[in-house]
């Protein structure tokens, strides 16, 4: 059960890491305004979740990996925050946007378990 959830979260990572590029004007949307050059930033948090996704699949890399992704996705919450309180993502039920709060920390919790 444990390499199962292992791997649904690696491949989590790299997906949604993936989306970055095919999907970069909605990451772009959901910066908020005091963080600069979105593009950039998409671009590299797009790239990290890639490499971190990848790394948890190595017994060398996974510790390492998972602390790395239990600090991206501290740095995203903001991100997250604005998405709720920006108003501009009409098309995704509010009930959804603040589900992903709270998810986050189940998400770091994840991460957290792989530290060991």
């Amino acid at each position: 059960m444990e390499n199962i959830a292992l791997y649904i979260m690696a491949g989590f990572l790299v997906f949604a890491g993936i989306s970055h590029f095919t999907k970069k004007n909605f990451f772009m949307k959901t910066m908020p305004p005091y963080i600069p050059k979105h593009e950039e930033m998409v671009i590299i948090s797009g790239i990290t979740e890639i490499i971190l996704g990848i790394g948890l699949l190595f017994s060398q890399t996974k510790s390492f990996a998972a602390w790395g992704i239990i600090l991206l996705f501290i740095a995203v919450f903001p991100a997250n925050i604005y998405m709720v309180t920006s108003g501009k993502f009409k098309k995704i039920p509010n009930w959804i946007l603040w589900l992903r709060l709270p998810l986050q920390i189940i998400m770091i919790a994840w991460a957290y378990f792989y530290t060991i």
